[in-house]
């Protein structure tokens, strides 16, 4: 069985393939395991850079490719393993990427090192690690050398992801699944049967395809082209599973208790001076009502929103940011805004220049590492909320413009949910 890890190399090319021709790691005996393609072994590294320098591809952020190619112990010997490694990289990158294959014997369990060029040597173009050439490609390839040498092969486990999907949550991504769950799991709290469960999500704006003659119960969200199916989005949430978390939500709900409040007495308790609170304008409305818009306090009463607007939820932590500055200053327009970014930048000019007086003092021998120190400490807040006035100033015109869809959105589902009960209560007639 062979196991395949696959490191991007952003810098220092060189390293890579020196580690993984290391004599002291690759030589059984009398024989060096090592082995080169499409280049020299002992220029292979300058032969790499060459043809990056040809394509005018050197100052690319990835300048290659290690996969590191394992065995499970006392599956092959060293020369097994190295021959069916340069195989295994020979059928992966054919003629276009320079290599080197490299197996190591220093270690208990044999593995081997490949390292390959990012730019092809035939036609200048780059190397795709994703997710397709990880499963479709090396894995395929690994698997299939496996098999024809008799040994056990890595099985995949459960139901593969689509592409977009897999690389959104490498990345930490909000998907559009993930969004899906979310609204299904607030449609869900309110919900006590499936029925209700679709009635919630349509006024979120979902579509829902279900009845007799749909053989797979699916749902399309708002402002999206294709309907998605219930049994694509994971366990817990295929309508089996959501039919089983509405009975375990039933049985744990108390029964609902009648009872007579309390009749209240009011009394006017009057005040000194204007106690009326002065409500938020300008851009400290603005945000307010974006951040409620990402995260209302009662996510059961979440409107209908875009999903493109949806997706900000990650970034609520900036956006908490920025309104607690503008709360701070009270800053209710833009103008006030570059104002205070003046004023910040000022500030961050006084202390700079101070400082580097003390960098003179301290180069003459004088102990002011404390005052340097100081000066540091109060510039990172400085620093911190002159970044965060600037990322403000950018953010204005897209919560302008996301707010503005979440409009239209909330005015089409609501039609469209109008529509419905008029279309239902035409055929109760």
């Amino acid at each position: 069985m062979a196991y395949d890890k696959i490191i991007t190399i952003h810098s220092r090319l060189d390293q890579r393939t020196n580690y993984a021709l290391n004599p002291a790691k690759t030589r059984d005996g009398e024989r060096v395991l090592c082995a080169a393609l499409n280049c020299q072994l002992d220029t292979a590294c300058r032969d790499m850079l060459e043809t990056k320098r040809r394509w005018n591809k050197e100052n690319r952020p990835v300048q290659g490719y290690h996969i590191i190619h394992s065995y499970a112990p006392g599956e092959v010997t060293a020369e097994q393993a190295q021959k069916l490694s340069v195989e295994f990289a020979r059928r992966l990158i054919g003629d276009r990427f320079e290599a080197v294959v490299a197996t190591h014997v220093d270690h208990e369990h044999i593995h081997s090192h490949i390292v390959f060029n990012s730019v092809s040597c035939t036609d200048g173009r780059m190397f795709r690690n994703d997710f397709k050439a990880y499963f479709g490609d090396i894995r395929g390839v690994s698997n299939a050398i496996s098999r024809e040498n008799g040994l056990s092969v890595i099985e995949p486990k459960g139901k593969g992801k689509q592409y977009a999907q897999w690389n959104a949550e490498k990345q930490g991504k909000l998907t559009i699944r993930g969004l899906i769950r979310q609204d299904m799991d607030t449609a869900l709290a309110g919900a006590i049967s499936m029925q209700t469960l679709f009635t919630a999500l349509e006024k979120q704006g979902y579509t829902v395809k279900r009845g007799a003659n749909v053989k797979h119960t699916a749902i399309k969200p708002p402002g999206s082209e294709r309907f998605i199916r219930l049994d694509s989005l994971g366990e817990g949430y295929t309508e089996a599973d959501l039919k089983a978390r509405l009975r375990e939500k039933a049985a744990k709900t108390p029964p609902v208790q009648v009872y007579i409040p309390q009749q209240k007495r009011y009394s006017v308790k009057r005040y000194g001076g204007n106690s009326r609170k002065t409500k938020p304008k300008g851009l400290r409305r603005l945000y307010l009502h974006y951040l409620y818009l990402l995260a209302p306090p009662r996510p059961y009463q979440r409107q209908p929103v875009p999903f493109n607007v949806r997706a900000e939820v990650r970034k609520l932590g900036k956006y908490k940011r920025q309104f607690a500055l503008l709360q701070k200053y009270r800053i209710e327009n833009e103008s006030q805004l570059s104002m205070l970014a003046d004023a910040l930048q000022a500030e961050i000019d006084s202390l700079v220049f101070s400082r580097q007086d003390l960098y003179r003092r301290k180069r003459c021998g004088e102990d002011v590492a404390a005052e340097i120190s100081g000066i540091n400490l109060a510039l990172r807040p400085l620093r911190r909320e002159l970044r965060c006035c600037q990322n403000i100033s950018a953010s204005v015109p897209q919560i302008h413009e996301h707010i503005r869809l979440a409009g239209q959105t909330e005015e089409q589902s609501k039609n469209k949910f109008k529509e419905k009960e008029v279309k239902q209560h035409g055929s109760e007639r």
